[in-house]
Parts: C-alpha cells; sequence; structure tokens
C-alpha cells in the first residue's frame, strides 16, 4: 500500500533537513530477503585502457587526496555503447523531468564521449516509444547534450517492457551504432523510471541480459522495488539504486562514474616504478625502463646498458656503441677526432671532395664551406647547384654568326649586314647579289621568273665556290703561321 500524501511530504522534510540521508537504501519488499539493508556496494568492477608510457616513476599523488576511483584525472571511463532508457509518464512533472535530463547529462560528462570511445542514445518511453537519438548520431559531449535537453516528455503509461525491447530492436544494433561484439564493447542500458510497469518487463529483461546487455536500475519515489530487481542484473546491490525524489537524482551521478571508470596506479603515483609506468587497463599497469637501461628481475627497477645514452660519455659529436658494452668516440662529417678521442676539429671538405658543389667549392674559415658557379651560371636555391644563366656566353649556341641571349636559358641567331638567316635558323647566307637581280628581272613573267631563278642559283653557287676558296686559303695560312 502507498504511503499517504502527509506521509510523502514528511519524508520529503526529513530529506532538505538531514543530507546524509540523500541516497536511501531501497525498501524492503515484505515477506523478502530485501529487509536487511542491503550490504555495502562491493569494490566497483574497473575497466580502461591502455595509458601512454612515460607517466613518472613515484610521482606523488596529483590531488593530495585520499585514493578514490572518481576523483579528477584519475578516473578513465572504459568505451561503452550506452543507452539511457528513461521514463516521461504523467507522473514525472516537467521539473521532475528536467531533473532526469540534467542527471544523464552529468553521467554523460563523467565520460570519453567519440566514435572509438563510448557512444549514447536514449529511449523515451511512457504509454509509447520514441528513439530519441542511436548510438552513431552524437559523437562529442556538447551535441549530445545539447540532444537531451531538447527531449519532451511524452504521457500517460509505464512500458518499461516495450521500451528495453525497443532498445534491444532499434539501439542496440550496428546499424544503430552498437559496436561488434568482435570489437569486446560493453553494452550498458540505464532504465530510469517512477512508477510500475504495466507489462511484463521480467521477461523482455531476461532476454536483454541474455544477449549480453547490462541493465541498471534507477527507482524514484513511487518505483516498485521488485520490478527493478526483476529488470537489473546481478549483483542487484550493484545494479538496483533507489531515491526518494527527483530532486536528489543528480547524486547518483558520482555512483555511475565510479562503476564506469577504472583507477590508474600510474597517475595515482602508487606504482613504484623506477623509470615509467604503463597503464594496461583494469586496473592493472606495468613497468618499464628509459633508453639506455633493462628492466631487473624485480620488474621495477632499472640497471644501465648503454653507455652513450647514459650521456656520461664525454663524446663532442657522436657516441657509438661497441658490442663489448664499451663505447668510443666519432665526428660529424667535415671533421677529424683528435687525440684525446673524444673533442674534434674542423677539416677542409672542398679538399676532401664531400662538399656536394656542382661546380666549385670555397672553403671558408672554421672548417666551413660555400658553393659557386662556372661564368654564366647561377646558384640555385640548394646552395649547392648551378642553372645557365646566358647560353650565349658559353659559347655553345652553334650561331654562325651572331647569339642574342633572350634570357635566363634561351637564344636565337642573327646574320652579319648583308646576310640573310637560313632554314636552319643557324647559318647565314649573302644577300646584296639576290637583291640586283630581283630589281632588274620581270618577275611577272612565268619564262623570266624560271630564268632569274636559275641565275640567281648559278650565282650563288658560284659566290659560294668563291667564298669556300678564301676560307680554305686563310685556314692554310692560319696554319703556316702557327707552325712557322
Amino acid at each position: 500500500m502507498l504511503p499517504s500524501a502527509p506521509a510523502r511530504h514528511l519524508q520529503r522534510l526529513l530529506l532538505l533537513l538531514l543530507p546524509p540521508l540523500l541516497l536511501l537504501p531501497p525498501p524492503a519488499a515484505p515477506g523478502s530477503l530485501a529487509r536487511r539493508a542491503p550490504a555495502a556496494p562491493s569494490r566497483p568492477r574497473t575497466w580502461g585502457t591502455r595509458g601512454p608510457a612515460g607517466s613518472p616513476g613515484r610521482g606523488p599523488n596529483p590531488t593530495g587526496q585520499p585514493g578514490g576511483a572518481h576523483r579528477a584525472g584519475v578516473c578513465q571511463s572504459r568505451p561503452l555503447d550506452l543507452v539511457f532508457i528513461i521514463d516521461s509518464s504523467r507522473s514525472v512533472r516537467p521539473l521532475e523531468f528536467t531533473k532526469v535530463k540534467t542527471f544523464v547529462s552529468q553521467i554523460i560528462d563523467t565520460l570519453d564521449i567519440g566514435e572509438a570511445a563510448t557512444r549514447v542514445a536514449v529511449v523515451n518511453y511512457a504509454s509509447t516509444v520514441k528513439m530519441e537519438f542511436h548510438l552513431h548520431t552524437h559523437s562529442d559531449k556538447q551535441s549530445l547534450k545539447q540532444a537531451v535537453a531538447r527531449i519532451k516528455p511524452l504521457s500517460t503509461g509505464t512500458m518499461s517492457g516495450l521500451a528495453i525491447q525497443t532498445a534491444m530492436d532499434e539501439a542496440f544494433t550496428v546499424e544503430a551504432g552498437a559496436r561488434r561484439a568482435t570489437a569486446n564493447i560493453p553494452k550498458v542500458a540505464i532504465v530510469v523510471t517512477d512508477g510500475r510497469p504495466q507489462d511484463q518487463v521480467n521477461e523482455v529483461a531476461a532476454r536483454a541480459r541474455a544477449s549480453g546487455v547490462e541493465l541498471y536500475a534507477v527507482g524514484v519515489d513511487r518505483a516498485d522495488m521488485e520490478s527493478l530487481r526483476m529488470i537489473a542484473s546481478e549483483p542487484l546491490q550493484d545494479h538496483v539504486f533507489y531515491v526518494e525524489t527527483f530532486g536528489v537524482i543528480e547524486k547518483l551521478s558520482s555512483r555511475f562514474q565510479e562503476t564506469f571508470c577504472a583507477v590508474d596506479p600510474c597517475v595515482l603515483g602508487t606504482h613504484q616504478c623506477q623509470h615509467v609506468c604503463v597503464s594496461d587497463g583494469e586496473g592493472s599497469h606495468h613497468c618499464e625502463c628509459s633508453q639506455g637501461y633493462t628492466l631487473n628481475a624485480d620488474k621495477k627497477t632499472c640497471s644501465a646498458t648503454d653507455k652513450c645514452a647514459l650521456n656520461t660519455h664525454g663524446c663532442e659529436h657522436i657516441c657509438v656503441n661497441d658490442r663489448t658494452g664499451d663505447y668510443h668516440c666519432e665526428c660529424y662529417e667535415g671533421y677529424a677526432l683528435n687525440e684525446d678521442r673524444t673533442t674534434c676539429s674542423a677539416q677542409d671538405q672542398c679538399a676532401f671532395g664531400t662538399h656536394g658543389c656542382q661546380h666549385i667549392c670555397v672553403s671558408d674559415r672554421a672548417g666551413s664551406h660555400h658553393c659557386e658557379c662556372y661564368e654564366g651560371y647561377r646558384l640555385n636555391e640548394d646552395q649547392h647547384t648551378c642553372s645557365v644563366l646566358n647560353k650565349c656566353a658559353l659559347g655553345t649556341h652553334d650561331c654562325q654568326h651572331i647569339c642574342v641571349s633572350d634570357g635566363t636559358a634561351s637564344y636565337h641567331c642573327d646574320c652579319y649586314q648583308g646576310y640573310t638567316l637560313t632554314e636552319d635558323k643557324k647559318t647565314c647566307s649573302a644577300i646584296e647579289e639576290a637583291r640586283r637581280l630581283i630589281s632588274t628581272e620581270d618577275a611577272c613573267g612565268c619564262e623570266a621568273t624560271l630564268t632569274f631563278q636559275e641565275r640567281v642559283s648559278s650565282y650563288l653557287q658560284r659566290l659560294n665556290t668563291k667564298l669556300d676558296d678564301i676560307l680554305e686559303k686563310l685556314q692554310v695560312n692560319e696554319y703556316g703561321q702557327v707552325h712557322r
């Protein structure tokens, strides 16, 4: 039998006056084993991911407070496929429904939200069921909390069984964003209700648990405790929560934070690793050593194995480990090891031929150098290679008379006065006699034109023969002068 209205008001008044009683144990059902106060919650099961190597060994407690899985910077939430199933029947007043949404948002705040981390969906139910959004809909906390804030209550009725079935059919599916079984991501549902289910919730909940869904039941005010136990997974003391009013439901968010978090000994500073603590998840860890050290048999302390890594070698440039466990020093390119076998002196890289200059290497002081280019070239941005600056100046142009530069790497040929450039664009031919012949002939008559062409060709042939004779005599003359 439900308590009278005055009795309920008295209970709420006591809650306001006695803060320690904000989280009350579930009321006992008559004739059941629940008459005893529920046992103290066992240590929360913890999950976690491998933390980054390199957390400092023997570090102090980051908060300076006693241990606790919910401390900031220590709690590390496990990846989940998490579905909230919230009751929005008429008995849940608008202000109370707002408290439920705040409770959901506070739990979201404690989780690592993302496609590769925790994904969240919400099923809203009363006499009907509404899939508010799926697991793949939102991948960041801000948009997720905004979506929760926009949820509106439905109507009368409390169809808890239908809501759980909808979660299995429409939320915990790969198409809706749930990870496959091979990913080993826990599937968790949190059912929040303030009344007695109006359908067969026990059978649906049993099927959900059998399919691998971990069910938590949160009861408020008039919630039926026996129904909450039918919904929740075992052990019940870890999966059934109850508060007297919606006004204090937010207090349960810290309990869920503890449940969904793992204690990281590397962050707590309780690992006893001499060098590096590496988190393995599930509250476990292992020790590793810095470079140049190996882990001892106690799996905590380290011994030096690489003398170069210890930075006690004294080499000015390079330390090289030897097979015998010893080491020797070497120098950078362009330097030579001094007699002390540890320091280095600069050498002449131009003389060594290791300068990398395409044309000319110029030695500078202090063992450095720079590159330069031949005439007609310029140094590229890499300060080693060279590009042509003026091909005419290089003398490789093949022009018979005159080379004219058109820019950095292009040119054209031209001829002396009285000559014209031939079709090969390189050699030149005399043109004065041809011009005279053209001016005296009748270019309009066909016979005259042919006669004119023959005379021009004959004249050019004779002229070329004379030029060849002249060039041959000049070459003979120059050869005789050279060999006198």
